[in-house]
């Protein structure tokens, strides 16, 4: 299967996006989703299947696929010959426009996606014998720039149009005043408001008979169509009393006029809120600087970004940002983290810790190496993560969808029946035409169709500022119903890395002396509970003890002989042997009953007299805020349960501290899921929290899944929501977040229909006028999109 993102224009409403989404789906091997609010279209198709089938299909149905443009570096032209075979092998291609400039070695691209793409064509380009690579990413530059220009010819065209219609409109004003000797309001003469009324219908307002035209001829109907009628009807019934009719009878120039113009000003109120909706994204997209610094033939050179490959050395200096992914090989430095992760507080980076593209670095210097460059970094990651949930579409949009496909004819069928009723109850041609009109005009299906995705663009947007990942609407939907959450012990609730908590000593030893010991005889061993020890700052001193005869014995510990003291460290029971039950303290006891690991310590060096030194007590600590976070989880009424593959006494531990009323023990990471799927069937929705690597399975079981990650590449493939802050206050931040996106769909939606079931009636009734219902239909959209954007004021709780 491919995997198609199409950039359409020509869309006005919702019905334009549910029509070509149907004429999509109904072709062999294909499967779309288009997306009204951001104007692209996601086609799924199979490889039998060609993409020319697909834009065919689209214009077709009168719509256009967006054309891209790309700026190539050529090498190896020689002369205007050159340049002219690249020119004409490019123009060759299938919706590809190309112009090569010999001075600048530039080759200018404008192509179609779909028909062509970029791999095609950078591989003509060398098979003709010639280098090529990209000039610059200048594509969202471009995008802003297309769009920016769009509005500005809108902006033109509308005040055009309000200049027209001023007159037309002002006039009304004087019409509740004194009228002539014949009973004629003090109006405009007739021949001007049709020379006012004129251009603003046909010139003006071309972009709604061509788009009428276009939605008609694909076998659908969309906004476009109901502006078109309305107002032409209105225009056609002044015009022939202008010229033909008794001068007597009113004339709705004003009306078609306004109508026009008033829809124009709501398009570019929407364009300008749609765009906002989008801020988010682009935002992240200015992240990353342009250059770096690299070491280069015992130098520093600075160097585009996009040039640089994994095991360039990188220079950060003091205050810049990051230029992309790498290991930290010297150097000491806290860095910003915030923008990536949300994550409040610096992050100290030493040699060996990970930095990401486009943090900030504080005082320090860092030498790094390049891990991951281009779409490779964690920012390209995220990026390519917000970008496809902004473009999804949440459950609750299906029922959006049927009712959009069906609107316009529905509303067309009721102004039909508008202007029919009114003629069999005795009203006059005009009036009922005007009611009829007044119908068409109100009616709204864009409201419709930006009720849900604007509000799934900003909330999926705040959620990438504050660090949460949401791979789509579905997932976040989901998450606004969750009824029970599994958490995952080790790296969720707690910090993932044991720690050494106490340290008693037995004998007449002292602490550095006895942990000193202890980290000799676990030098070298990567278990979990030997790097605690190592861990402790006597372990620095270990270096020059001489240790012989080591043996390690397999769930008890391990021996060695230290400067001609036989050490054994392990398990009480093992370590002390005998004298186990003669050793066990009040001490000890109250450390194993708080769910600690307790290593013990001693001299063997005579074995009929075991001399115990000491015992550490080793813990992996509850993570800073759970408890809190986890009351915020229990006061939305999710109910909580741990599974863990610790024991009974040490699970029990961690959730008495961390505030968790349910646990289960002894479930080992292949059984979780089967766990989730207990849970599951005794019914709600069931979500899973965990580290995303080794709970891979239960959180794909889960209803869904929380990864409590780091900003991991594996943790933002496996799960439904990507916690970038390593900590559970994120994911109750999740939770409001999908809460407070799912309360203004369900706003925007309630608004949306409300707005058409009274309108439509009041103007059917003939309790509105055209150039009333115009200004109407023209705020609704505005007032969503606005609604949509009041989100921007969520904010995460730190």
């Amino acid at each position: 299967m491919k995997q198609l993102e199409l950039p359409i224009s020509g869309m006005h409403c919702a019905s334009c996006a549910a029509r070509l989404e149907k004429a999509l789906n109904v072709l062999s091997g294909v499967s779309a989703n288009v997306n009204f609010a951001n104007e692209k279209a996601s086609v799924t198709l199979d490889d039998n299947t060609k993409t020319a089938e697909i834009v065919a299909a689209i214009e077709k149905t009168g719509f256009g696929v967006v054309a891209q443009t790309l700026e190539l570096a050529i090498g190896g032209m020689h002369c205007a010959s050159c340049a002219t075979r690249i020119e004409t092998i490019l123009n060759k291609l299938p919706g590809v426009e190309a112009s090569v400039n010999l001075a600048n070695e530039r080759a200018r691209i404008r192509w179609q996606p779909g028909r062509a793409d970029e791999l095609t064509i950078l591989h003509a380009v060398e098979q003709a014998g010639f280098t090529a690579s990209r000039a610059e990413n200048r594509s969202q530059d471009a995008e802003k720039a297309r769009k920016a220009a769009l509005w500005q010819a809108e902006r033109r065209r509308f005040l055009i149009a309000l200049v027209l219609t001023l007159p037309l409109v002002g006039q009304m004003l004087f019409m509740f005043f004194a009228h002539d000797e014949h009973g004629m309001s003090n109006e405009l003469p007739r021949l001007l408001q049709l020379c006012l009324a004129t251009p603003v219908q046909f010139w003006i307002g071309a972009r709604f008979y061509s788009g009428a035209w276009k939605s008609l001829k694909g076998g659908g109907a969309n906004m476009d169509v109901l502006v078109a009628l309305g107002t032409t009807a209105a225009w056609a019934l002044s015009a022939y009393v202008t010229l033909f009719g008794d001068l007597r009878q009113h004339v709705y120039f004003e009306g078609a006029a306004a109508v026009i113009t008033l829809v124009l000003l709501g398009k570019l109120l929407e364009t300008r809120a749609k765009a906002r909706t989008s801020e988010a994204l682009e935002s992240l997209v200015r992240l990353q600087p342009r250059t770096a610094r690299i070491e280069r033939n015992g130098g520093l050179l600075e160097i585009p970004v996009e040039t640089l490959i994994p095991g360039d050395i990188f220079i950060i200096r003091p205050g810049e940002a990051v230029p992309v992914d790498g290991e930290v090989i010297d150097g000491h430095s806290a860095v910003d983290e915030a923008l990536l992760t949300g994550e409040s507080m610096p992050v100290n980076k030493t040699a060996g810790t990970t930095v990401y593209a486009a943090t900030h670095n504080g005082e320090g210097m860092l030498r790094c190496r390049a891990t991951g460059v281009g779409e490779t970094t964690l920012l390209a990651g995220i990026i390519r993560l917000v970008a496809e949930a902004q473009g999804s579409k949440a459950p609750v949009q299906r029922l959006v969808d049927r009712i959009a496909a069906v609107f316009v004819p529905t509303v067309c069928a009721i102004a039909l029946f508008t202007f029919a009723g009114w003629l069999l109850a005795g009203s006059d041609f005009a009036n009922a035409l005007i009611n009829a009109v007044a119908v068409l005009v109100i009616a709204c299906p864009c409201a419709l169709g930006l009720a849900t995705p604007t509000a799934i663009m900003v909330g999926t947007g705040q959620g990438a500022k504050a660090g949460i990942l949401i791979r789509n609407a579905e997932a976040l939907e989901r998450a606004e119903k969750l009824d029970i959450l599994a958490l995952d012990k080790t790296g969720t609730l707690t910090l993932g890395a044991p720690q050494v908590t106490d340290i008693l000593p037995l004998s007449e030893i002292d602490t550095a002396r006895l942990s000193a010991l202890a980290a000799a005889l676990e030098r070298g061993s990567e278990h979990p509970l030997a790097r605690a020890i190592l861990a402790l700052p006597a372990a620095q001193n270990t270096a020059s003890a001489n240790i012989e005869n080591f043996q390690a014995y397999a769930g008890c510990g391990v021996e060695a002989r230290i400067d001609g003291q036989l050490l054994r460290l392990g398990t009480p029971a093992w370590a002390f042997g005998a004298l186990n039950t003669t050793t066990r303290s009040p001490e000890m006891t109250r450390l194993q009953d708080a769910g600690k690991t307790v290593v013990a310590l001693a001299d063997w060096s005579n074995p009929e007299h075991v001399q115990p030194l000491g015992v550490f007590a080793i813990a992996d600590p509850l993570k800073t805020g759970a408890s809190a976070a986890l009351k915020r989880l229990s006061a939305r009424g999710v109910r909580l349960i741990m599974l863990t593959g610790d024991n009974p006494r040490t699970a029990a531990a961690i959730a008495a501290a961390s505030g968790v009323d349910e646990f289960q023990a002894g479930v080992l990471p292949a059984d979780k899921a089967a766990a989730i799927t207990r849970l599951k069937a005794a019914g709600g929705v069931v979500g899973m929290a965990g580290d995303g690597v080794n709970d891979a399975p239960a959180l794909a079981a889960a209803d869904i899944s929380f990864a409590m990650g780091k900003g991991s590449d594996a943790a933002i493939k496996t799960a439904d929501i990507t916690l970038m802050r390593n900590d559970l206050n994120a994911l109750a931040d999740a939770l409001d977040l999908s809460r407070a996106t799912l309360s203004k769909i369900r706003q925007n939606l309630f608004f949306a229909f409300i707005y058409n079931i009274i309108g439509i009636p009041l103007a059917a009734f003939g309790f509105l006028n055209p150039v009333v219902a115009g200004a109407a239909m023209a705020m609704s959209s505005v007032s969503v999109v606005g609604n949509s954007l009041r989100l921007k004021h969520w904010k995460a709780q730190k």
